[in-house]
């Protein structure tokens, strides 16, 4: 029964990824951060036999005791603090995690191993937003980077370190460079849950208006399900690389409010949306697409879930929970 460790089991990509190694038969191990954290039961719910592990990526010893328990074939680090607009107020803490945290899972393994470094392989979670103001489009692997945010500028250092661990030390580390990828597991602090939680609570009558910044941002949004399966298929290869993982099409805010507002029937949310200045990025990332042929053609890989199926979802998902909450019902049109 081969093994893994995930780091951040308790975001919306640990929760899909665990699942999807409980299902190909893994032994899912899962590093939790803190006493009494609050999201362990929902882990436990939806990852029936995973066994958790308390463990920080500030904490190096703590890595090491959960690589040394845990004796990992793959370990995907998925853990960061991985809200933009927050790493500008917490742009320390944001490179410690996001960043040196990679160093720190890295070293754990490397300690660990000994002699047999390969013997584990390893994912690191890059992102679109290491790409920031971009010098082509669509954005490939060959593309430079020019990072627009503390978060993206830690994932800069996090993707790199990947890639020299793989050369110094001769580690399986790869480096998945994800666009946006959501789900009804997403945060509410991210637009897009922002977007479909509102239209949620405004069909509802909950709530009269959504507060947003930049309408005209544009994102390559994919299904946060589909892309876990890229991340496994890269420690299935016979040699470690990077891939992008991406739809390969882009959409604006303006069109996200199309899409989940049509959902409930509604055509003009004009009237529903107000813009403010506090919303806005410091460094703006204007627009982001992924190019994923590199990973379709080497993984076999390809995204399945449509943006308008997937804005359908998460639409739909928030309305179940917002009208068990205030017992009311709604006819989606």
């Amino acid at each position: 029964m081969p093994r893994a460790l995930i780091t951040g089991i308790t975001g919306q990509d640990g929760l899909y990824l665990g699942e999807l190694l409980t299902a190909k038969g893994y032994e899912v191990f899962g590093l939790v951060r803190g006493q009494s954290n609050p999201k362990v039961a929902t882990v436990e719910r939806i990852i029936p036999g995973v066994e958790l592990l308390e463990g920080d990526l500030t904490d190096l010893s703590s890595l090491i005791s959960a690589v040394e328990i845990s004796q990992p074939d793959e370990v995907y680090n998925l853990g960061a603090i991985s809200f933009v607009g927050l790493s500008w107020k917490q742009a320390e803490l944001t490179g410690e995690t996001t960043g040196m945290g990679v160093l720190r899972i890295l070293e754990a393994m490397r300690i660990t191993a000994g002699s047999d470094v390969s013997r584990m392989r390893f994912y690191q979670a890059s992102s679109s937003e290491m790409f920031g103001k971009v010098r082509e489009t669509p954005q490939r692997e060959t593309t430079p980077f020019h990072p627009r945010s503390p978060y993206g500028v830690a994932k800069c250092f996090g993707h790199y370190l990947t890639v020299n661990y793989r050369e110094s030390y001769g580690m399986f580390a790869c480096s998945g460079m994800l666009f946006n990828h959501e789900s009804p597991r997403r945060g509410i602090e991210f637009v897009t849950r922002k977007v479909t939680k509102g239209v949620a609570r405004i069909a509802l009558g909950l709530q009269d208006s959504i507060t947003l910044g930049n309408l005209e941002s544009r994102r390559d949004w994919g299904f946060a399900g589909d892309y876990v399966e890229a991340m496994w298929r890269m420690l299935q290869q016979g040699s470690p690389d990077d891939y992008v993982v991406a739809t390969g099409e882009t959409h604006s805010i303006r069109e996200l409010l199309d899409a989940s507002f049509a959902r409930v029937g509604i055509d003009d949310w004009t009237p529903y949306v107000k813009q403010d200045p506090r919303f806005f990025r410091p460094a703006e990332v204007d627009l982001l697409v992924g190019d994923p042929s590199k990973a379709m053609d080497q993984l076999g890989w390809k995204p399945t879930v449509t943006f308008t199926d997937l804005v359908d979802m998460m639409v739909d998902a928030d309305l179940a929970v917002e009208r068990e909450t205030a017992g009311q019902a709604l006819t989606v049109r």
